[in-house]
């Protein structure tokens, strides 16, 4: 039996507490302390299991007015490096911002993005977003890599079968218009420590005009802050007052990847709209890195091709269950990290089958080929792909095409040419991972004008495309919509387009089907589809090698 002096006092010790609880006093107890949650993230990983040419771009720490590449990137080291910042922190989670498929290397591209898919499960990604990339070969198939099964037309390929995605893709803004509902859940709840935290995940509603229409198709992609702010009043219905947001959107920072001197672009509008109630926001799209505050709230973004991988800090109050404190740090996956042995075996299995294919000589160049365009929008590389284009389709039988058109955004990696300036299949196939097959149309000189003034559909991102030899077009970008490219300076071989005439033109099957918001394209007549695109860059350099960068100078801006 406890003597009763000491009955006393524990219940004035437990009357004390009970006071400091409903008080707020600073009194506390380990249970009362916050809880510590490490959110790691990524975003734009586009299925380089293998590190990108020229690593990330960094401020130079001995000259910050300048700029070095640091070799950064690859599965291997990102596994090691996730682990690494896992240590410690009983309370993780890994999570994405989209673009993690689509417009990726031969060695992923090849086999439908399963290698990149399994690579991230390995990893322990849990949570992603939904690109627009991922809905580069349509919704039945992003739906196949999150439940698994063989590829409708190629079959089963890999080392193993293909399982889908241990992670969970989130889509709240993405709607089934025959059904009403998100192609994903819209959210996830987790719990940590006895708190819930719940990740919002979502694309730009610009998607539609960034994907080929029919991998679209059936969808309806809704304002990003609205859906948002929709949810929040489901979420605290719930007892969540923590909210993480993975969006397919971003901005255009001023500063080196892990500050935020100044930021612009579409995330900070978006940002203004939500909801108070959101505490944090996990970005993408831009491939740009920063780690910034905007509106009061921590918003990060970690560059592109698995260069950075984000440690996000957050103390959650056990009471109010809220976010008391955020802070985040952007690392960068060095390749002097270990490489993970898993991701090893997983990679060397797909590349023994890919291997060989990949290395298959396409020719050489004289100098490298870079898709980075001058001021006018002109690249050479952007030259090279619409001169192939052209020759796979300028013979009668083959469609009599007169003028190839393409769009940058198609256009992936540079072709730099290696030993003796060699060029293989898997650097032509990186150029053009999409594998678009070509399409000759008819269009009139009136029609092709309309075609090139979308070009600035969106004028404060326009997409200039590029053209075949023989073509040539100016613009002046001050000039009014619709009216930015003068009609005498559009020109075939020497000679003013008409109006009136037709011209059979070929422009690949993203195009023709009004893909970046080209809609004009459409209209074409008599369409004659032809060969790959990427099939058509390597017979490019099989019979023209070596190929030299072309003279700039077909597109001019003016004023």
């Amino acid at each position: 039996m406890i003597p009763l002096s000491t009955s006393r006092l524990l219940a004035l010790a437990a009357t004390t507490l009970l006071l400091a609880y409903a008080t707020g006093a600073p009194a506390q107890t380990a249970a009362q302390a916050p809880v510590e949650l490490r959110i790691l993230a990524i975003n734009d990983f586009h299925g380089y299991l293998q590190p990108p040419q020229g690593g990330i771009a960094i401020a130079d720490p001995a000259d910050p007015t300048k700029k070095i590449n640091v070799p950064a990137g690859g599965a291997e080291h990102m596994a090691t490096l996730v682990k690494r910042l896992r240590d410690g922190h009983p309370n993780a989670i890994f999570v994405a911002a989209g673009d993690l498929i689509g417009a990726s290397p031969f060695l992923s591209a090849m086999f439908h993005d399963e290698p990149t898919v399994q690579s991230l499960s390995l990893m322990g990604l849990a949570l992603s977003s939904v690109g627009n990339h991922e809905f580069d070969e349509g919704a039945d198939e992003l739906k196949r890599m999150q439940n698994g099964g063989c590829h409708p037309v190629d079959g089963c390929q890999g080392p193993a079968p293909f399982k889908g995605a241990d992670y969970t893709y989130l889509a709240a803004s993405t709607v089934e218009t025959a059904t009403g509902k998100t192609i994903f859940p819209a959210y996830a709840i987790r719990s940590f420590g006895g708190v819930p935290v719940a990740f919002i995940g979502l694309t730009l509603k610009n998607t539609p005009n960034m994907v080929s229409p029919p991998g679209v198709a059936g969808l309806s992609f809704k304002d990003e802050a609205e859906t948002v702010n929709a949810l929040v009043p489901e979420l605290k219905a719930k007892g969540v007052d923590a909210i993480v947001v993975l969006i397919h959107e971003g901005g255009f920072p001023t500063g080196d990847y892990n500050d935020c001197p100044g930021i612009s672009g579409p995330i900070v509008d978006i940002i203004g709209k939500l909801d108070k109630a959101v505490d944090v926001v996990i970005s993408g799209h831009t491939h740009r890195a920063y780690n910034c505050t905007i509106d009061g709230r921590l918003v990060t973004s970690g560059d592109k091709y698995g260069t950075i991988v984000t440690a996000i800090d957050l103390k959650l109050d056990p009471v109010t269950r809220d976010v008391i404190e955020a802070k985040a740090d952007n690392n960068i996956v060095r390749t002097t990290l270990a490489k993970d042995a898993a991701q090893t075996e997983l990679i060397a299995a797909y590349d023994k089958l890919a291997g060989p294919i990949a290395a298959r000589p396409a020719g050489e160049v004289t100098a490298a080929l870079p898709r980075v365009p001058n001021e006018a929008g002109e690249s050479p590389l952007g030259d090279v792909v619409a001169d192939a284009q052209l020759a796979a389709t300028a013979a009668p039988e083959a469609g009599g095409a007169v003028i190839a058109i393409t769009n940058p955004g198609g256009l992936r990696a540079d072709i730099n040419g290696g030993t003796n300036g060699a060029v293989s299949y898997g650097d032509v196939f990186a150029a053009q991972p999409f594998r678009n097959q070509l399409v000759t149309m008819t269009l009139t000189g009136a029609e092709l004008k309309a075609a090139l003034e979308q070009q600035w559909a969106e004028p404060a991102r326009p997409r200039i495309l590029q053209v075949s030899k023989g073509f040539g077009f100016a613009f002046d970008p001050t000039a009014a919509a619709g009216s930015r490219i003068p009609p005498d300076r559009m020109t075939l071989n020497g000679e003013t387009i008409a109006p009136d005439k037709p011209y059979r033109i070929t422009v690949n099957q993203y195009l023709a089907v009004g893909g970046d918001g080209f809609k004009a394209f459409t209209q074409g007549r008599d369409a004659q589809t032809g060969v790959y695109d990427v099939d058509a860059l390597f017979a490019y350099f099989k019979s023209r090698s070596p190929v030299a960068p072309p003279p700039m100078g077909r597109i001019l801006r003016l004023n």
